[in-house]
């Protein structure tokens, strides 16, 4: 962890809502920053998800009970982290004012706190959860074979998730810090940890379903580890040590008013999440509603769309870091200049993605499904996919940009109106005998809902709030 130079004041420019262009060395300035960050952040996001796929390969060899176990288990597993992804998001914003402000000593504490909150969270989710585990896979509907494996990877597997959000908050310190390479070289080490500890207890020490789970926690807290090395090193070196022995962890102990700052600015990005989570949840419902080919359709365009989501998504993690950053060194046109110009990159990036699904549908499609039901139901659906990711491009971008100012509030209200918008449209999908595709279209409407909220609050210039901290 590397102390950061905050850049020199970019040239007073026109605000975003003019059309005038960005000169050229500012527009390649931002794009070497956007690309540096963005690049191993995408990395990253990709490098995550692998983790499942890995377990997945693996135990599905063992067969179909313990793999339809495993897919309950990591269904409870994945929402429950992914809620607490507030973690990296608040901390990235926070980290990166500080940043700005030239005051990494702040900025490494306000880390540390952080991570404090992580473990102190995933204790109480594993508190949770070892009791709970039967009733969690009965509520998401494991079938009475699937159910003991589901527990038992349940079980063991929690045992991971402070492990994995520390990872959350620790890659927020990073972010902010303007580093999303480390977290690119654990995340990829994690993978790799994770297949061959698979391969290992599973098979080569017949622990079946319950050795891929110990498999995963050993890595997650491998990772986690990790992270503490580069975060212990960077508050020594920015903090100071206290005198004797005990003064070398001094700056490692928890602070409560720090972790209960870090709380409360986390609560408006948790109701966001949730209500995320709510929209993706509805859609899936109402996919059931239409029949087996809509629903199964459905859940292959669910995981494209997230797969799409992760390239322009690294976009927003940069757009977090470099706002952050820009309001922290009080450079109001300097962040009003990188928000425009990650915007043009979200369109460009959508645009591309969108033509990319459009294209090549007919030759991807087959690899997913050979029923031919489901793949009359997905080929209209992938239209509707590829022609809604340039706004995607917008909302992702734009987001990043808020959170990095820390305007979480805006984004909290503003994910429950657009929560409000669309459930309505979803639901009304079935009485108007629609298919997937009109469902898709409502989709659209979310999307389209979100970027509006968004771009009114960009266009208003109050998510420029400079300073240090965000009052």
């Amino acid at each position: 962890m590397h102390p950061v130079t905050p850049p020199p004041p970019v040239p007073a420019v026109d605000p975003p809502r003019r059309r005038a262009r960005l000169p050229r060395d500012v527009r390649r300035r931002h794009d070497r920053e956007i690309v540096a960050l963005a690049l191993p952040a995408f990395g990253a996001l990709v490098a995550e998800p692998l983790f499942l796929m890995a377990d997945s390969a693996i135990v599905g060899h063992l067969g179909t009970r313990q793999l339809a176990g495993l897919g309950v288990a990591a269904a409870l597993l994945t929402t429950a982290v992914n809620v607490f992804v507030f973690l990296a998001y608040a901390t990235t914003a926070a980290v990166a004012r500080r940043v700005g402000a030239g005051d990494l000593s702040s900025a490494v504490r306000q880390g540390v706190d952080g991570i404090w909150l992580a473990l102190l969270l995933g204790v109480a989710v594993v508190a949770a959860v070892l009791p709970g585990a039967p009733l969690l896979a009965d509520v998401f509907g494991a079938s009475g074979e699937a159910t003991g494996y589901a527990v038992t990877y349940l079980r063991i597997s929690s045992l991971g998730i402070p492990a994995m959000l520390m990872v959350l908050a620790a890659t927020g310190v990073l972010r902010g810090l303007q580093d999303t390479r480390t977290p690119l070289v654990v995340a990829v080490a994690g993978f790799a940890a994770n297949a061959g500890l698979n391969l290992v207890l599973v098979y080569g020490a017949g622990l079946g379903i319950a050795g891929s789970a110990w498999g995963t926690v050993i890595a997650q807290n491998g990772m986690a580890a990790a992270y503490l090395v580069v975060v212990v090193r960077g508050a020594r070196r920015h903090l100071g040590d206290g005198p004797g022995a005990a003064g070398r962890w001094a700056v490692l102990r928890p602070d409560t008013a720090g972790i209960r700052a870090c709380a409360t600015a986390g609560v408006p990005l948790l109701v966001r999440t949730l209500s995320l989570r709510a929209i993706l949840v509805i859609a899936t419902a109402v996919a059931a509603r239409l029949g087996d080919a809509q629903v199964a359709a459905h859940q292959i365009l669910v995981t494209l769309w997230i797969l799409l989501a992760f390239a322009l998504d690294a976009v927003a993690i940069a757009g977090q870091a470099i706002i952050g950053r820009y309001l922290g060194a009080d450079d109001a046109d300097g962040a009003r200049a990188a928000c425009r110009r990650m915007v043009e990159w979200g369109i460009a990036a959508g645009v591309l993605l969108g033509v990319a699904v459009a294209v090549t549908r007919p030759l991807f499609v087959p690899l997913f499904t050979g029923d031919a039901s489901v793949r009359a139901q997905l080929m209209p659906a992938l239209l509707v996919v590829a022609l809604t990711q340039p706004l995607g491009g917008v909302v992702f971008v734009l987001d990043g940009v808020l959170m990095g100012a820390g305007d979480g509030s805006y984004l909290a209200w503003a994910m429950l109106g657009t929560l409000a918008v669309f459930a309505p449209a979803a639901f009304a999908v079935p009485a108007l005998g629609g298919g997937v595709t009109m469902l898709w279209w409502a989709m659209g409407v979310f999307m389209l809902t979100r970027m509006l909220f968004l771009w009114a609050r960009a266009r208003s210039g109050r998510w420029i709030v400079t300073g240090a901290v965000r009052p």
